[in-house]
C-alpha cells in the first residue's frame, strides 16, 4: 500500500469488505508501512490491514501455520544468504491452499538458484513476463509437482 493514489489492492478490499491482509517487513519498515495503510484505507477498513514484523526464518510463531489464502512478495530474491529462510518463512506460512505470487527481476545466477530451491518445494509456474520492465511474476503453490514422474 504505497503511494498516494489508491492502490489495486484497495479497491479489492472496498468489494469484499471481509479480507485481511498482513503488511510484513523488517522493524525498520514498519513505521513507513503503517502510515501508509493510515494514508490509503478509509478509517473502517484499516482495522482489517496489520501491519507486522517479519524476518525470513525468526519468530515464525508470531504467525499461525498454513493461514493465509495468498501471499504476495514483490523483489525478495535478491540475498543469496537468505534464500533458505526465506523458503522455510513460505513453508510456514502457507497451507496446501495458499496461493503465492513472487514478483522479480531474473538479474543473477543466484536468482535462478533461488527459482530452483523454490521449485524443490513448490509447484512453480511462470504466468507473467513483462519484457518492458524485465519483471517476471511466478506462482507457487504446495502440492503435487508435474515433475514428480
Amino acid at each position: 500500500l504505497t503511494g498516494t493514489k489508491e492502490p489495486a489492492g484497495v479497491r479489492a478490499l472496498y468489494s469484499t469488505c471481509c479480507a485481511r491482509v498482513t503488511i510484513t517487513d523488517r522493524a525498520a519498515a514498519l513505521e513507513f508501512l503503517e502510515s501508509n495503510v493510515q494514508a490509503n484505507l478509509p478509517p473502517e477498513l484499516r482495522p482489517r490491514a496489520v501491519v507486522k514484523e517479519l524476518t525470513w526464518g525468526k519468530d515464525l510463531d508470531n504467525f499461525p501455520p498454513g493461514a493465509f489464502d495468498f501471499v504476495l512478495g514483490a523483489d525478495i530474491v535478491y540475498l543469496e544468504e537468505t534464500f533458505a529462510e526465506l523458503l522455510q518463512t513460505l513453508e510456514h506460512l502457507c497451507s496446501e491452499q495458499t496461493v503465492i505470487l513472487l514478483s522479480c527481476r531474473i538479474r543473477y545466477e543466484r536468482d535462478l538458484k533461488f527459482l530452483k530451491m523454490l521449485r524443490d518445494r513448490f509447484s512453480v509456474s511462470e504466468v507473467h513476463y513483462d519484457s518492458s520492465k524485465d519483471v517476471r511474476i511466478y506462482k507457487a503453490q504446495r502440492g503435487s509437482r508435474k515433475d514428480d514422474f
